[in-house]
């Protein structure tokens, strides 16, 4: 061969080893920033796009958040709050509070919080069914809060703990009948709960603002934030995501799971939400192949809409789960 392919050829294998080792570590580093525990705490406000909420919209938030504020104070000062656990199948230590309403009943809650959040950031919306009459368990996901874990699940390992936290209730009140409530990374891990194969008990879901796949809001957020394009950083990322957290982000799917839904579904999505765009919610409901109903609540932004409208948005889950929470309905 001659010499001067030889070089050609040396040259061609030392970049290619630096672009590939560039690219491993350029995945890794996305993988410790997207879901890693510590590294990436306090990263979630520098990944959320300027609000394109309006001003008055804002005040009208503000506002109601008042009212909110008290509301669930009051609540809270009529129950009791304890901490449960469940051992995950990979061995961790999943913490959770549950509030059993003063009055015995037999409706459950399980509200499940956002990205990098925990079960507090659920006591809010918690109050709206405790003065319902629903006990209320409010589970910290997996490197979030008090659970145990190194890197977030973004709802994927997750749904398998939520089956978990529904046979802790189950053992616990039999006769109980539940509803799964989530926001943001929440609403999407209800979303791949409720794919799973899950006993009667559980009569509805309501998922708020939950992302199509992990692929999906992670390219969004690459492009968002980086200015990059997918390829070739996401699929390194998932492949390290695969090995360290112990699942793909291309795996990791609302979309397909929701598919295999077997229980009545509530999707709810703010018109102005560019975070989690609001154009993911229409895939995920037109997939849903049970009953459902779709709530698209103008003017509020990523995990707003609640608080931008507590009447329409409540009034919306009340009247949607009614029907599948009463005494001796079946899914």
């Amino acid at each position: 061969m001659p010499k001067k392919i030889k070089v050609m050829l040396i040259v061609f294998c030392v970049l290619l080893v630096l672009a590939l080792a560039g690219l491993a570590l350029a995945g890794n580093y996305m993988v410790s920033f997207a879901i890693g525990r510590t590294s990436g705490a306090g990263n979630t406000a520098s990944i959320v796009p300027p609000s394109e909420v309006s001003e008055e919209d804002s005040r009208a938030i503000s506002d109601h958040w008042q009212r909110l504020a008290q509301q669930t104070k009051d609540w809270g000062e009529t129950v009791q709050r304890e901490s449960a656990s469940v051992t995950s199948e990979d061995g961790l230590t999943l913490y959770a509070e549950y509030a059993e309403n003063p009055e015995p009943s037999h409706l459950w809650l399980i509200a499940v919080h956002g990205y990098r959040g925990n079960h507090t950031h659920m006591f809010t919306l918690a109050s709206f069914y405790g003065l319902r009459g629903y006990n209320v368990l409010l589970p910290d996901l997996r490197g979030c809060g008090e659970s145990q874990g190194d890197y977030i699940g973004m709802g994927w390992p997750d749904r398998k703990d939520m089956l978990l936290w529904i046979d802790w209730i189950v053992r616990r009140d039999p006769e109980a009948r539940i509803v799964l409530h989530g926001i943001s990374m929440g609403g999407a891990t209800v979303t791949m709960t409720a794919g799973e194969a899950l006993p009667p008990q559980v009569r509805a879901v309501v998922e708020d603002c939950g992302y199509t796949s992990v692929w999906d809001i992670f390219g969004d957020e690459l492009q968002v934030i980086f200015h990059l394009p997918q390829f070739p950083i996401l699929p390194a990322a998932s492949a390290i995501a695969s090995l360290r957290a112990g699942y793909s982000f291309s795996e990791a799917s609302s979309l397909n799971q929701v598919k295999k839904a077997k229980v009545p579904m509530l999707f709810i999505h703010g018109e102005k939400d560019n975070f989690v765009r609001t154009g993911m919610v229409y895939p995920l409901y037109e997939a849903c192949p049970t009953e459902k109903k779709l709530l698209v609540v103008e003017g509020a932004g990523h995990g707003s809409s609640y608080s931008m409208d507590p009447e329409l948005y409540f009034d919306t889950v009340f009247g949607f789960i009614a029907p599948y929470m009463q005494e001796g309905e079946t899914k």
